[in-house]
């Protein structure tokens, strides 16, 4: 029995040597990780011209629905809108444009769809 408990401990301590020797630490390559940050893209919002909204009603939802608009400010985007045909009112990030063209669509304004700037 003696013998049959020391062939097993031997035996044991083999596979204890291979498996150590099989798992001796390797050299591992690092990986360089480089990060390029980039920014999101702003988007554009355009109103164009129209044959039914008055200079008033866009001068007014302009001021209502886009931050920062002052009505002089507004009152050019109008004149743009009608001489050329379209302006863009706000330019900036896509969450922002989209509240922002949905709210001026609800307003009743002839709107372009959101544009990468």
């Amino acid at each position: 029995m003696s013998s049959v408990i020391a062939h097993t401990k031997t035996e044991i301590r083999r596979a204890a040597s291979i498996t150590a020797t099989s798992a001796s630490p390797t050299a591992i390559k690092e990986r360089s990780i480089s990060a390029v940050k980039e920014k999101y893209p702003n988007y554009k919002i355009i109103v164009l011209n129209d044959d039914f909204n008055t200079f008033e009603h866009v001068v007014r939802t302009l001021t209502t629905y886009i931050p920062g608009m002052d009505s002089d400010q507004a009152w050019e985007l109008a004149d743009q809108i009608h001489n050329e045909g379209q302006a863009i009112v706000w330019t900036g990030p896509l969450e922002q444009a989209e509240l922002y063209h949905s709210q001026l669509i609800r307003a009743g304004l002839t709107m372009a769809p959101l544009e990468k700037a």
